[in-house]
């Protein structure tokens, strides 16, 4: 992996975690991530004009991997707060993160990438360190205790976020490789703003769309450049690079959101998430180095 294609990810990675504390610090999340939406994509919009890169309309195959990209990433923000609304955090997370296992299959099958020994011993460093993270004993039958009720509807939606999230990451990268990831990201911004404001406008959300802005606009305008950052480093490095090893690489960002839930905001930590984190760090070098 390259050294520019692995701080793109990294810094992708600390911009993920910032922007997901600002969703932490919000009171309705699914409206302010919506706002954050609005406010990255206003914040691309005004920008565009100035930057040198033309836009390049965008060909058929283009369109149909940044839409499948789209939708992708939007079920998967949807299962996935389905699952946490009716199961322990401790079993839906590593559930939601299985993305992981599915990528490197999906990359080495369909895109024809070629991983080394060292990269896919890092590659499972991070299945594991991002597994076990949430977990109380590092024990086998705490290792399959996720597994354990495959017919609950929270771990079935878990396990479908995990598995939309890796064709999405499949999508991007197809979509990445012959076209402009600034107009590939911008256009899977706006794309995703329109399904979300889909789900905002309903009854349920409408109400409340005026009342997050009053109580946390200040944190809506600096979510703007945070989101909009990730989202371009993330691509740019994604464009450079396997995504076999983009995604693992980019769960460093659990490792910060550990570092800020300890330090900034007093969260207890154990052993077990800091042997987890190591796990991640250790996973990440190796697919550098490797």
């Amino acid at each position: 992996m390259s050294p520019l294609a692995f701080t793109l990810i990294i810094i992708s990675a600390v911009m993920h975690a910032l922007w997901n504390l600002l969703v932490k610090r919000s009171r309705h999340k699914t409206v302010f991530i919506w706002w954050m939406f609005v406010a990255s994509g206003s914040l691309f919009t005004i920008i565009l004009p100035f930057l040198s890169e033309s836009f390049c309309r965008p060909d058929i195959h283009t369109l149909l991997m940044v839409s499948l990209g789209a939708l992708c990433f939007v079920l998967y923000h949807l299962f996935n707060g389905r699952a946490y609304r009716g199961g322990d955090m401790s079993v839906v997370y590593p559930l939601c993160q299985t993305s992981m296992i599915y990528v490197p299959i999906w990359g080495m099958t369909l895109l024809g990438e070629r991983l080394s020994a060292a990269g896919m011993c890092g590659i499972l460093l991070v299945v594991f360190g991002t597994y076990s993270i949430q977990m109380q004993r590092l024990t086998l039958s705490e290792m399959v205790r996720p597994f354990r009720n495959l017919r609950t509807p929270s771990v079935r939606d878990a396990l479908t976020a995990g598995f939309i999230y890796s064709i999405g990451s499949i999508a991007e990268k197809s979509g990445v490789r012959n076209y402009s990831p600034l107009y590939f990201t911008y256009l899977l911004v706006l794309i995703m703003f329109i399904l979300m404001s889909f789900n905002i406008f309903r009854p349920k959300y409408r109400s409340l769309i005026g009342e997050e802005l009053r109580e946390h606009w200040r944190l809506i305008l600096i979510s703007g450049p945070i989101m909009m950052a990730s989202f371009l480093t993330f691509r740019y490095g994604l464009n450079l690079s396997p995504v076999s090893y983009a995604v693992p690489v980019r769960q460093v960002s659990i490792v910060v959101g550990v570092l800020i839930g300890i330090i900034f905001l007093r969260e207890s930590y154990g052993r077990i998430r800091l042997l987890s984190a190591l796990f991640i760090m250790a996973g990440a070098a190796l697919i550098k180095f490797g």
